[in-house]
């Protein structure tokens, strides 16, 4: 019976597989077999593995190229930038400087030339002295114009560099004014005297206040001189100028700066003046006909 079972066995395997195969070559393909796969199975990790390499370096190369710049170069920048601006500001400064000096030395020639008129020198003959210089004056402050323009909406900036020279010119030219005249000077007047423009460049309105105060700082000095030399009406005229000069700054709302300083030293000015008007008077000195009376400040703060 296991005979007969063996029979059948050997019958079937060999109708299945006709070429038998030892079984040392079983032997000797299993491991060719498993190298085989082990190979293949090591490419097909090595692969996504070179893939994903490439994509990270090109991630990396993207990433540095949309990185926001470093915060060193970002403030060497800043003040690089910073820098050139302060040059050109310097730049400029300096030649609005220079121009301020130009104008300074023209106004002291003038103003040695108005000193004559305290030692009762003719008053055309020391005015026409002042006045040549003018022109020059005009030319300047033109100069001066043509470089700020150089600087739209900046004009606050500068101003400094020249508005003391500004106080002293309208102090000038405001007593040249009252000597010819008797009247003052009004700010439209020496905008024009000077040939500046309101729109563009223009008196400051509180550099032309400072400026007539100066000019009221002259007159003491010129009354005490003229009634030396005679001029016993001189006293009167200047009294009532300053008077209405004084009356008028009163309007004003001055703060504690400055100008309120100055309109202050206009005080002491008329003063000054009253005290020697009254001297005059009182010694019958005083011209008959337009007199002032005993007239003094009243409602002084």
């Amino acid at each position: 019976m296991k005979s007969a079972f063996r029979n059948a066995y050997s019958t079937l395997s060999r109708s299945l597989n006709p070429i038998p195969i030892p079984q040392f070559s079983l032997i000797l393909l299993f491991p060719l077999r498993t190298a085989i796969t082990d190979s293949l199975t090591t490419i097909d990790k090595l692969r996504p593995l070179s893939a994903t390499r490439r994509c990270y370096s090109s991630s990396m190369e993207e990433g540095e190229a949309r990185a926001p710049p470093s915060p060193s170069s970002t403030l060497e920048k800043q003040f690089d930038e910073f820098r050139h601006r302060l040059d050109e500001s310097g730049s400029l400064r300096e030649r609005i400087r220079g121009v301020a000096m130009e104008i300074e030395s023209v106004t002291r020639l003038m103003h040695s030339s108005l000193l004559l008129v305290h030692q009762s020198r003719p008053v055309p003959e020391v005015l026409e002295k002042a006045k040549a210089q003018i022109g020059m004056l005009k030319e300047l402050f033109h100069r001066l114009a043509e470089i700020l323009r150089e600087c739209p909406g900046q004009y606050y900036r500068y101003h400094g560099d020249w508005k003391s020279e500004t106080q002293t010119v309208v102090s000038v030219l405001a007593f040249m004014h009252w000597l010819e005249t008797g009247s003052l000077l009004m700010h439209a007047e020496a905008e024009e005297k000077l040939g500046l423009n309101n729109s563009e460049f223009g008196l400051d309105i509180e550099e032309y206040l400072i400026g007539i105060c100066f000019m009221s700082n002259e007159l003491p000095r010129y009354v005490v001189n003229q009634v030396t030399a005679g001029d016993y009406d001189c006293p009167r005229k200047v009294l009532k100028f300053l008077t209405e000069l004084h009356t008028a700054f009163r309007m004003l709302n001055l703060r504690n700066d400055f100008l309120r300083k100055k309109f202050d030293g206009m005080k002491y000015d008329l003063r000054r003046v009253e005290e020697v008007y009254y001297d005059v008077k009182i010694r019958g000195l005083a011209a008959n006909g337009d007199s002032m009376g005993d007239q003094g400040i009243q409602g002084e703060s």
